[in-house]
């Protein structure tokens, strides 16, 4: 943790640190970090994870085309309140690119497509499942891997929502000779990666298995990511354990409730977290982390989805007076 402004230290009494929880609770509060082959769409991806853990609900994070492959992270359970966070994070690809024309100059490749980092115009093509009008979006890098003749292998770091067919055709009508997408990987999804436990939905299917016939659950958790994981890049506020009981419930998190916290501004998206590091609620800094620590009272955070589960009143019965003591 980096950049931590503490108020008061304090040690979490309350819940179950994140990678301690027991397979059965992480089958109905995780994500699956799928590696998405060529054939289904992502909602038949879902549907398969969906089926083979027999869980009630998935959801899964940023629709990649039929025939296009790579990380497809799956929400499981409760956990799949948090898709609509991971829909809105970068995503990376590697794309292999066909140009329509022999032996262009390397250096007038780069040139060109390095005129794509930053903010683009994009209409999004005649086949997608979005609504036709230009919007912008950003190309936060664009890295050529290799040339070869006709094709160019390239990496790119996007903002969600970006078409990298239509990147492909657009940096051809720059060249005046025409490209197209030949292939598509998706490397990255948020904090989600290649490198990060990703599994075909046969591993998934074999490590359910080994854990329901012979009581092996190495592989499953292997395949299990706790919810917190799709947070990891959201600023944090960490909680005193006599807030617990009323962020499970809904309600907004007031100055006094927190413990410590990394450095945010005003409006922007937290997670509200346990001092035992679970994930309680996200939502909106109504005040900036330097106001809070400076002011300490009023209502800091907004909350818009909760993933703990309800806390009865009873729980922290004896903390409630060290709250009332500090916002005295």
């Amino acid at each position: 943790m980096t950049d931590m402004i503490v108020i008061e230290e304090a040690v979490g009494e309350i819940g179950c640190e994140p990678y301690s929880r027991t397979v059965d609770e992480l089958l109905s509060f995780a994500v699956v970090n799928i590696d998405k082959q060529a054939g289904p769409t992502s909602h038949q991806v879902s549907d398969y994870v969906q089926k083979i853990l027999g869980v009630q609900k998935a959801g899964h994070s940023g629709t990649l085309d039929p025939m296009v492959t790579g990380v497809q992270p799956v929400a499981i359970g409760r956990a799949t309140k948090v898709v609509q966070y991971l829909l809105k994070s970068p995503k990376e690809y590697i794309c292999i690119m066909h140009l329509h024309k022999d032996n262009i100059e390397h250096e007038e490749i780069r040139k060109v497509m390095a005129g794509f980092i930053g903010k683009i115009q994009q209409l999004p093509p005649v086949r997608s499942a979005v609504k036709r009008q230009l919007r912008t979006r950003e190309i936060y890098e664009l890295e050529i891997l290799e040339i070869d003749n006709r094709d160019v292998l390239f990496r790119v770091l996007c903002e969600a929502g970006t078409y990298i067919r239509k990147l492909c055709t657009d940096i051809g009508k720059k060249m005046n000779i025409g490209a197209q997408m030949q292939e598509l990987r998706r490397s990255q999804a948020g904090p989600f990666r290649e490198e990060d436990h990703l599994v075909t939905c046969d591993d998934l299917r074999d490590a359910l298995f080994y854990y329901k016939e012979h009581g092996d659950e190495t592989y499953l958790r292997h395949c299990l990511w706790p919810i917190e994981r799709a947070v990891r890049d959201f600023k944090k506020i960490y909680v005193f354990d006599s807030a617990l009981e009323s962020l499970s419930h809904g309600r907004d998190l007031g100055a006094p409730g927190i413990s410590k916290m990394e450095n945010f501004k005003l409006g922007e998206i937290v997670a509200v977290m346990s001092l035992k590091g679970e994930l309680v609620c996200v939502g909106e800094a109504l005040m900036s982390a330097v106001q809070i620590s400076t002011e300490k009272k009023g209502l800091a955070v907004a909350t818009s989805k909760v993933f703990m589960e309800a806390i009865a009143a009873s729980v922290d019965k004896e903390d409630s007076e060290s709250v009332e003591k500090r916002e005295k």
